[in-house]
């Protein structure tokens, strides 16, 4: 089992999430993070920390949302680690709202 950003993460980026998390496995892009499976330790610290509840333990996940275990595993593998807080990209709050967060 393994914790699992979906796609509500994209184009917002807020990171809460790699603030509380004991380990680097939160990677990210231009639109997201990722966590690598191979890194994350299933503490669940960052699930309650996303403002828009983009993460999921991975036996929680939504059907629909099941593509996101393979997207994380494949894409943090690639990209750099966010080890320290960033700003949420620009837009963010309103994706948040659009959520209904």
């Amino acid at each position: 089992m393994t914790t699992v950003v979906t796609d509500n993460c994209q184009g917002c980026r807020f990171t809460d999430c790699v603030a509380v998390c004991p380990v680097e496995c939160f990677h990210y892009d231009g639109e997201m993070l990722y966590i690598d499976p191979d890194v994350c330790i299933d503490c669940s610290a960052c699930i309650p920390e996303c403002p828009v509840q983009a993460i999921f333990e991975e036996d929680d996940l939504p059907d629909d949302k099941r593509e996101w275990i393979e997207i994380n595993a494949t894409r943090s593998k690639g990209l750099p680690v966010c080890s320290e807080q960033m700003d949420p990209l620009p837009g963010a709050e309103e994706r948040k709202s659009a959520l209904g967060f």
